[in-house]
């Protein structure tokens, strides 16, 4: 059981649950697409918006398992609306692809949830030869977006509803208290684990909060914000057999569950609360306040140049 229970500003706290934070709200005629959603809090998020009528698309790795993800989800909820695609987002070719893909289908994009990712696991390289937490936590998402914000402006103009773009992020930004290592990305003499998650991290807050200020010079009915959705024991800890296993042994005590995990990510996608409100951080679905660095606006500008150039747009 979640220990602290203080309700925030949102009339929501730590122990909310997404079903929770989204009751009474209608989502009927809403498309989200979901990243990582065929585990952890990505498959309750992908859970929870089915069952309050969004269509969600789930973008997984394996479909195999996405599908039988799916079959839960419908024997649960007979209505709702579920597909799944494949999306490696630790690979460039797969990510334009899978865009490529989603913007011929023809399905309007209301909601975009940047929920994937993986936590310091080993020195690896990507397909592309990038280090592994930058390249799915940060470079994936990253081009993801741009590939579809065209999909997103058209679905908010013909329909008439604000879009929202929703990077799940963390707490662990504040490792990164240097900063983005820009000309040591694949440096594998200098990687730390839970550094570079810490930037992978806090390039998710920096890259909502520099999506917000191009929204705003366009003048488009769009918002991005980040995200902390809570201290959860889930598979993100597998590189760390220790640590995972004295995380389960407190965590009824001192993390939350996966439903309450869900919380923040669901809150800040479908809540009305949230209308209007771009480049915030939030945290047990209210507004909180991330680092220092995540206000460098230059920062946030040069990481954008620099993911640009990475992905070769």
């Amino acid at each position: 059981m979640w220990i602290f229970g203080k309700k925030g500003e949102s009339g929501f706290g730590a122990s909310s649950t997404a079903e929770d934070v989204t009751q009474g709200i209608d989502g009927t005629g809403l498309t989200a697409l979901v990243t990582g959603a065929s585990s952890g809090i990505g498959l309750e998020t992908t859970r929870v918006l089915a069952l309050r009528g969004v269509h969600v698309v789930m973008a997984v790795r394996n479909t195999e398992t996405g599908k039988k993800v799916k079959e839960n989800i419908i024997t649960e909820i007979p209505n709702a609306k579920v597909d799944v695609m494949e999306l490696d987002l630790s690979s460039l070719a797969s990510v334009r692809t899978f865009a490529a893909d989603y913007c011929s289908s023809g399905l309007p994009l209301n909601i975009l949830i940047n929920n994937a990712g993986v936590m310091a696991p080993p020195f690896t390289l990507s397909k592309d030869k990038i280090e592994l937490q930058f390249a799915t936590n940060h470079l994936g998402h990253f081009l993801l977006t741009n590939l579809l914000l065209e999909t997103m402006k058209n679905t908010s103009r013909e329909h008439k509803k604000e879009g929202r773009i929703v990077n799940v992020s963390s707490m662990g930004h504040h490792m990164a208290n240097k900063g983005i290592y820009f000309d040591k990305i694949n440096d594998e003499s200098s990687y730390s684990p839970l550094y570079a998650y810490g930037q992978s991290k806090l390039a998710n807050i920096l890259h909502a909060n520099e999506l917000t200020r191009h929204f705003k010079e366009e003048r488009v009915e769009l918002t991005a914000n980040s995200l902390h959705p809570g201290a959860i024991a889930t598979s993100l800890l597998r590189h760390h057999s220790f640590l995972e296993g004295v995380m389960n042994w407190v965590g009824k005590y001192f993390l939350k569950t996966i439903p309450q995990g869900a919380a923040t990510t669901c809150y800040v996608a479908l809540h009305p609360q949230v209308k209007g409100i771009s480049g915030e951080y939030f945290s047990d679905s209210n507004i909180a306040k991330p680092s220092s660095l995540t206000k460098d606006s230059d920062l946030a500008k040069k990481l954008w140049d620099f993911s640009l150039s990475m992905v070769a747009l």
